[in-house]
C-alpha cells in the first residue's frame, strides 16, 4: 500500500478525469494520483491494457497523461498546479509537426 511519508505543505488541489484530487505542493501529477489510489494513468497503444507509474523518473513514458489539454505529458515530471486538468490517455496520440 502506498502512502504519504510527510502530509506538511501547502495543498493544490487539481482535477483527474474530472473529479478535484487534493495533493501537496511539490508532488508530480505521479505521486499525488498515487496517493490517492489512482493507478490507471493511461491505456496501453498494443493491447489497451492499463498503464500506470513504473519508474518515477522519466525514464519510462508508462505514466503519460493529458495535461490541460496537452498529450503525451510525463505525469512523474509534471508538478502540480492548482486548476491542472489532467486527462488520462487511451492508446497513441498524433503528434503534429
Amino acid at each position: 500500500m502506498v502512502r504519504r511519508i510527510e502530509t506538511i505543505g501547502n495543498e493544490v488541489i487539481f482535477s483527474f478525469e474530472g473529479q478535484p484530487v487534493t495533493a501537496r505542493a511539490g508532488d508530480s501529477v505521479a505521486a499525488a494520483l498515487t496517493a490517492v489510489g489512482i493507478s490507471h494513468l493511461r491505456d496501453s497503444v498494443v493491447s489497451g491494457a492499463a498503464r500506470g507509474v513504473y519508474c518515477m523518473m522519466g525514464a519510462c513514458f508508462d505514466c503519460l497523461v493529458e495535461v490541460n489539454g496537452v498529450p503525451n505529458r510525463q505525469a512523474c515530471m509534471t508538478e502540480v498546479r492548482h486548476g491542472l486538468d489532467v486527462r488520462r490517455q487511451s492508446g497513441g496520440v498524433e503528434v503534429r509537426s
